[in-house]
This record gives structure tokens, sequence and C-alpha cells, in this order.
């Protein structure tokens, strides 16, 4: 039997679930909820059913796990853990230091329900938490550093997208590439937030609004750009769609550490990751932990789980006798 997947949500990132559920032969999309008319929305599938919001408690005991795909500015900390009351969850929470207050308000309604919660799951936060995890392990005795980018930012974009007076607009999150090259060095070099990392927002601004309020607005935005070298550039409609239609992504991390009785061996370790698109991407990740949600539930698991808290077997749609077979 199948494992029923609802979508909350059908942006980017929610088209991203529809279409990542048909490349799981244990998945099947029971439906998309919006607060859009359903009958407005236009799905990547024919087949795909598509509901109201309101109505999705009546469906509870047919989907065994939900998908939030809002945007973790203002949708998610409201959703999931009202989501979590009723259903299995996995959300794409992105405000770093926002996570640990999230994740104790999605833990408690979890609990309360005897559901298990997926929160922050994606590539970062997500894989690249994995990773940054795994090398310290290995590599106690060392630094990490996290490079995002040359890419749009979702949850950058939609933040920018909530200021009064702005269309549209795509935020690029770009290393710095003198600061990649020091730590690819070995030297584990000190580096701030803005040494690390430049922003760059293109912005379709309502006819009348203020440029400069809504530019300020965006300079100094918390957990977003308060910390970043941060250019605004001010295009059309027209502009933004020719130019940035797309949405690809990507980034490192790398851990650079010593080991040996006098620590004279260096061992670098980096992963990568390069996205044509970041929406289908992360969607993937969200899809392959609502299975582990799912099986951590069934095997009476509940309360509010990150990506830390995940076996790799719970992950994979083949048996754990396979695994050890073909990828051990």
């Amino acid at each position: 039997m199948k494992i029923k997947i609802g979508i909350a949500g059908y942006g980017n990132l929610g088209r991203g679930v529809e279409c990542a559920i048909r490349q799981n032969p244990d998945l099947e999309l029971f439906g998309i909820f919006t607060r859009r008319n359903p009958e407005s929305v236009k799905t990547a599938f024919e087949s795909s059913k598509v509901y109201c919001v309101d109505d999705i408690l009546n469906f509870k005991d047919d989907i065994d796990v939900l998908i939030i795909c809002g945007g973790s500015a203002t949708d998610l900390p409201v959703q999931t853990p009202e989501f979590a009351k009723a259903f299995n969850v996995v959300d794409s929470f992105d405000t770093h230091a926002r996570i640990p207050e999230h994740f104790a308000n999605v833990d408690a309604s979890a609990k309360a329900s005897g559901k298990v919660a997926m929160i922050s799951v994606g590539w970062d936060p997500g894989m690249f938490s994995l990773n940054r995890l795994y090398a310290e392990a290995i590599l106690p005795d060392g630094k990490d550093y996290t490079f995002w980018g040359k890419g749009v930012s979702q949850g950058h974009s939609d933040a920018i997208r909530r200021i009064d007076g702005v269309v549209d607009a795509r935020q690029y999150t770009i290393p710095v590439d003198e600061a990649l090259e020091a730590v690819r060095s070995g030297v584990n070099p000190e580096l701030s937030t803005r040494q690390k990392h430049t922003r760059e927002c293109f912005v379709v601004a309502e006819d009348g609004a203020d440029k400069a309020r809504i530019e300020h607005e965006i300079k100094t935005m918390p957990n977003y750009f308060a910390d970043y070298d941060t250019t605004v550039h001010f295009i059309s409609a027209e502009e933004l769609a020719r130019d940035h239609s797309g949405i690809p992504h990507g980034g490192f991390v790398i851990r650079c550490g010593k080991t040996g009785a006098e620590s004279e061996n260096t061992h670098l370790i980096e992963y990568s990751l390069k996205l044509d698109s970041n929406p289908e991407f992360t969607a993937s990740v969200l899809v392959a932990y609502a299975r582990a949600a799912y099986r951590m539930n069934a095997d009476g698991m509940s309360g509010c789980k990150t990506v830390f808290d995940v076996a790799p077997v719970y992950l994979s749609h083949k048996s754990p006798e396979e695994l050890r077979a073909h990828s051990l």
C-alpha cells in the first residue's frame, strides 16, 4: 500500500513536490490544498486533485503525511504547529536563528497529537546540516564553513515580496571568491558573515511606491539581510521575467581538520550542490523525509524531529537488505 501525501500550498515548492512524488514508487499524491480557489489552480498533472485548505481536516484520516509548502517568514511558524495537531507533517523552515523556537512550538503540537513533525528539511537546513555534523564528528579538531550560491534564495525572495509596495522579487546569494579560496587552502581563516557572502536583490515595485523605504527595509531586515552587504536593483516586471525566471542554487560545506600526534596532517572535506532548480531539489528532499516521517510514526515515534534524528534507512524506498547488498 502506498504512502498518501498531501501538499499544503502550491507555489514553486508545492509543484516540485507534486513532480517528485511521481518518481517514488511507494508514494502517491492524495491532493493539493490551497488558499486560492481550487478551480483556478493549474497543476503539473491533470490527475492531481485540488482542495480548499479550509477543508483539510475533513481528510485527516486519508493523508499519511502532509508536506507544508509555505514560506518561512510568516506561513510556517503558524501552519506547521497547527497542522501537526492532525497530521504527520514535513516543512522546509529555513530561518536558522529561529529554528529552536519553531522546534519547541511544533514539538508541543506533535507530541499532543501523537504525530511526527519533521521541520527544516531541505538542503540548508537539511543536507548541508548533516554534512556539517558528519564532518565535525569525524574531524573534531577543525573548522567548518558553509557557502551558498550563486543562486536564488526562495526564502529571501519571499521575504522581500512580503514588503509593502513590492510586486515581485528575486534575491541572489553570492559567495565571496576570496573567502572560498582561503578556506580551500586549509588556513582556517576567521570570516565574518559579511566577508563570506553578498546579497543581490532584483525588485519590481508598485507604481508610485517609495523605493527608498523598500530598499531600507530590505537592507535592515534581521535574519535575512542586515548582516550582509546587500545591493538592491529596481527593475520592471518584464526584465524580471526575461532575466531572472530560473531558480538555480547550490553551495558548499567545507571542513578543514587536523589529525596525528602533533596535528601534523591536514584533511579537507567538501560537499557541494549545483542545482538547476532550487525548489525542485528541495521538494525532492521533503518527499524523502515524508517517507521517513510516516515510517517513524508507524514505529511509535512522535514529536518534532529534524534531519539529525532520522536514520538513513528510513529515507530510502529500498529495503534494508537491498541497501546492505548494493549501497553499503
